[in-house]
């Protein structure tokens, strides 16, 4: 066979393996993933406090490894997955689509802001996002819509869980920070 030929094939391997995107999907990476998923559904569904319109856990560290990991969409995929599973094996209440929408929503915020660089006015600024808007304010709406309750007092409620989380996960994420490069190389 001539070099030539050889050359073409293995572009075309690599082409076929990376697509579209340029994105490699190598077997660790998805084994990685799939764990996070798996790790996401277990600390959101059996080790976190839950209640209807109240949820205090540690679900976000799968999502925010996978999107210093991965990047934006890899998260999303994470916390996508983590909620529809755990929803389907695992219920808590009624399966509703608006709540895997803001947890894909929140993994994109974390993978956009984490994945490059972990310094804290991205860890803040992405906590702050995730919290205050997106756990905050739509979750808030979904379960106004979900249980026909008024969104005004279900929101007082709520603002208390959405502070304490805040300061949690900013305090967790950073000090994450020092432990990732090293599962970075391990992944990579």
């Amino acid at each position: 066979m001539s070099d030539k030929y050889i050359e073409e094939k293995t572009e075309d391997k690599k082409e076929h393996v990376a697509g579209r995107s340029g994105a490699r999907f190598s077997t660790k990476m998805l084994v990685t993933l799939a764990l996070l998923v798996a790790m996401e559904i277990v600390l959101n569904r059996f080790l976190s406090i839950n209640a209807w319109n109240l949820k205090i856990g540690f679900s976000f560290l799968p999502i925010v490894i996978a999107a210093i990991l991965f990047g934006p969409i890899h998260a999303a995929v994470v916390g996508g997955l983590g909620d529809f599973i755990g929803a389907l094996l695992f219920p808590i209440g009624a399966y509703f689509p608006g709540f895997t929408l803001t947890a894909v929503l929140m993994g994109l915020v974390w993978g956009f802001f984490l994945h490059k660089k972990q310094n804290v006015p991205n860890i803040i600024l992405s906590v702050g996002i995730n919290q205050f808007i997106l756990g905050l304010c739509l979750n808030t709406y979904w379960i106004s819509v979900l249980y026909g309750s008024q969104y005004g007092p279900l929101f007082m409620t709520r603002i208390m869980q959405a502070a304490i989380l805040f300061v949690v996960q900013v305090v967790v994420i950073y000090a994450m920070g020092r432990f990732i490069p090293r599962l970075k190389e391990y992944v990579n």
